[in-house]
Formats: structure tokens, C-alpha cells, sequence
């Protein structure tokens, strides 16, 4: 009986022994498996520049980032209910001086861009554009208007400063009817140039894209007829080292000068 009691604890303790081990081999591969890149939540209005920077960052750095992009106001509720991204690109600055009352990120930020609107049109629509929105307005008189995209202004910057343009003209009830919403500005992109509509407002820094000239046009819409689209960068609490970076970058000579060709106005100018 002694010697079945004996052979039963000593199994016991190569079971322990053999657990210990195991749980080591998986500590130390664990350690060895590099970090995932740090998830930055990024405005639509970004997706050209900010793929560029982060590829510059990259080679710069050999560091990388996973970009993630989408309406401000999205992001900002994801945020608040402890989404796991490490960085908050704004179109909208109000959204990131929330997060920082309210204990989720590491400050207030810092301005890093001002956005502009743009007016634009498939190459067979009817809507001419311009700056003024006079064609806008001509094609709605003549009833040729049926499908008129923009983002939704619930949740997305661009889409409030869209509306808001379109009520200093005089367009907005006119036009509303025969709105088209998009998720993000990008949506609103893509529902302006391929949804079968005859125009929409959508970011200046989107049609910046060279492929998009020879499907569209478009004209720069004046900063008067809306508010400032003052966007604001900043780092949640749980921001890593390789986001820190990049934060960091984002406001050196390389990064603000893609900004700057992608037709964003530079905080030194817009303050």
C-alpha cells in the first residue's frame, strides 16, 4: 500500500515538473513573438496622406503602425467603451478634448492639420462645379439633381461642415431630399463618384488622389461658408513605444510636408 501511495506522488510531482516546463516553453515563446503593431484610429479624410506617412515612418523607423480609418464619431464611441487603439487621428478636435476630460488619453493633443472641403462631380454629370456652388445651385433648379452625396453629418465632421456650407448658400433644403449619406467622408467618395450620384462634398485631401482626375472634377470650396475643420491628434493611455513614435513623427518636417501636398493646412498656418 506504501509503495502504490509513493508511486502516485511521485507521479504527481513529474505531472507538476512537466506543467512547469510546458508553461515555461510558453512564456518564453511568448516573449519571442514580436508585438503586434499598435491599432491607430485615423479620420477617413486621412487615407491617402496617413498611408504615405506611415510607410515613411517605416522606412524611417522600421517600425510599423496598423491604420485603421473611419468617421471621428465612430471612433470617439468606440473609445469611451475602451476600443484597443493606441492613437486618435480627429477630423474634429472636440471629439479628443472629451476623451482627454474624461481620463482616456495621455493629454489634450495637439493640432496637427485644418481640413478643407472640395465639391465634386463624375466627368458625365451634370452638375458643373466651382467653388461658389452656382452650378450646384443651377443644376438643382433645373431638376437635375436626384442623388447628392456627403457624409453623415450625425457622426462625421465633414459631414457637419458640409451642411453647414450648403446652409450658407442657401442649398441645404433644397438639397436634402435627395441626400445620399455616407458612414465617413470616404463613403461619401465613393457614393459621389460610383453610387449613380451627380455629385457630392466630400474632403479636399481625398481627391488629391491622381487617379481620381481623370473620373472627376472638382473645385475647392471657400473655408467662409463653414467652420474650421480643426483636427487633433493624441495618444491614449495604453499607447506603446512604437505609437509614441509615431505621434512624434507625425509632427516632423517629412509628415507635414505629405500633409501639406494632400492639401492640408498646417497648424503654423491655420492658428
Amino acid at each position: 500500500m506504501r509503495g502504490t501511495t509513493m508511486r502516485v506522488l511521485i507521479g504527481r510531482m513529474w505531472m507538476m515538473v512537466l506543467a512547469g516546463v510546458a508553461l515555461s516553453c510558453a512564456a518564453l515563446t511568448a516573449c519571442d513573438r514580436p508585438a503586434p503593431p499598435p491599432r491607430i484610429a485615423a479620420a477617413a479624410d486621412l487615407r491617402l496622406a496617413l498611408t504615405e506617412i506611415a510607410a515613411a515612418f517605416e522606412r524611417d523607423t522600421g517600425r510599423k503602425v496598423d491604420l485603421v480609418f473611419g468617421s471621428s464619431g465612430n471612433f470617439y464611441r468606440q473609445l469611451q467603451q475602451g476600443a484597443p487603439f493606441a492613437m486618435f487621428l480627429s477630423a474634429d478636435e472636440e471629439y479628443v478634448l472629451d476623451l482627454a476630460k474624461a481620463g482616456w488619453t495621455t493629454d489634450q493633443g495637439r493640432l496637427y492639420a485644418v481640413g478643407r472641403l472640395a465639391l465634386i462631380a463624375p466627368k458625365a454629370s451634370p452638375l458643373k462645379v466651382d467653388e461658389g456652388l452656382e452650378g450646384l445651385r443651377m443644376a438643382l433648379a433645373r431638376g437635375d439633381i436626384r442623388r447628392f452625396a456627403i457624409a453623415n453629418p450625425d457622426h462625421a465632421p465633414y459631414g457637419r461642415r458640409a451642411r453647414e456650407a450648403l446652409e450658407q448658400a442657401g442649398l441645404w433644403q433644397p438639397l436634402e431630399p435627395h441626400l445620399v449619406l455616407g458612414e465617413n467622408v470616404s463613403q461619401a467618395l465613393q457614393f459621389a463618384i460610383d453610387g449613380g450620384a451627380q455629385g457630392g462634398i466630400i474632403a479636399w485631401s481625398l481627391v488629391q488622389d491622381p487617379a481620381l482626375g481623370a473620373r472627376a472634377d472638382f473645385a475647392l470650396i471657400p473655408a467662409e461658408l463653414h467652420a474650421p475643420l480643426r483636427q487633433r491628434m493624441v495618444l491614449m493611455r495604453s499607447a506603446d513605444e512604437t505609437a509614441r513614435r509615431f505621434y512624434a513623427y507625425i509632427d516632423q518636417p517629412p509628415a507635414r510636408a505629405i500633409l501639406d501636398r494632400h492639401g492640408f493646412a498646417l497648424p503654423s498656418a491655420a492658428n
